[in-house]
């Protein structure tokens, strides 16, 4: 619900500068901290230790709740359920765990994010400008960089890692403690249980690398000269027959370096699950 529509039924914090704006069957905690220009719908829900930053909407029927820190510019849509405790069966509540969200990023309808785990380092963070559209899920201790998409009931499980501008399809699983890098896409149905590569386009189920994703590419500006190169490299780690250890000293011998190789040959190095093969 937009600010305008509200004005009728709101109250303001602060009614000579509207710094506030909460709906009267809103409950906010006194001791949470918003920022000016916030507006809370209708039956929502701000608990004790949560900062709004300036400029965030908040639909109706929205929790926000725990240890949770939110940047400024983000929208909250119907139903979005945002630092509720950790699904993992060994948190008993005890010790502190943090959710961090940055600027610009908006929660569809009926999204819900966890929080970290003790065990998982205490805290998930989701970067700026990310689009988590409905019914998605954000589980315990992910990473979430900038500008990435989840689109409509895709689901993190813990520990998941999405680089910058990472695409997860509709309907797409990924499994615990598993990386989506730079640039790539996973199409929607997708099972995810290895590793999937940076700037790569992905589906299936389990998911497979099928091509290069030059379209994401595209879009992101990179030279049409750095695509040719990254061809290159997906055909001597994916379809060379090679073992993954010879394909990289192949890479590194025969392609001409450059920041996005660097980043694939890293990825692919420090990869703990395996790579999607």
């Amino acid at each position: 619900m937009k600010k305008s529509e509200l004005n009728a039924e709101m109250k303001s914090e602060n009614p000579e500068t509207q710094m506030v704006a909460i709906h009267k069957t809103a409950m906010v905690h006194p001791e949470s901290r918003l920022g000016h220009g916030v507006v809370v719908g209708p039956y929502s829900i701000i608990e004790k230790n949560v900062t709004i930053g300036d400029n965030c909407q908040i639909g109706n029927f929205c929790v926000i709740q725990g240890n949770t820190t939110i940047g400024k510019d983000c929208q909250f849509f119907t139903g979005a359920v945002i630092g509720s405790t950790p699904q993992d069966k060994k948190f008993d509540g005890n010790g502190q765990v943090y959710l961090f969200i940055g600027d610009a990023n908006i929660f569809r309808e009926y999204v819900t994010v966890n929080p970290g785990t003790p065990e998982g380092g205490g805290k998930t963070t989701i970067g700026n400008d990310n689009l988590l559209m409905a019914y998605s899920h954000v589980a315990h201790d992910c990473v979430i960089g900038n500008h990435c998409i989840m689109a409509n009931n895709a689901t993190l499980a813990g520990h998941v890692t999405l680089e910058d501008m990472a695409v997860v399809g509709g309907l797409t699983a990924v499994h615990q403690f598993v990386r989506l890098g730079r640039l790539s896409i996973v199409g929607g149905c997708s099972k995810v249980v290895q590793d999937i590569p940076p700037f790569s386009m992905c589906d299936g189920h389990p998911a497979k690398v099928y091509s290069l994703n030059s379209v994401g590419l595209k879009r992101a500006k990179i030279p049409s000269e750095k695509i040719k190169i990254l061809r290159k490299a997906f055909k001597i780690l994916f379809h060379s027959g090679l073992s993954k250890t010879h394909a990289l000293e192949q890479i590194e011998k025969e392609i001409p370096s450059c920041p996005e190789i660097e980043h694939l040959l890293f990825f692919t190095k420090t990869s703990k699950r395996g790579l999607c093969s």
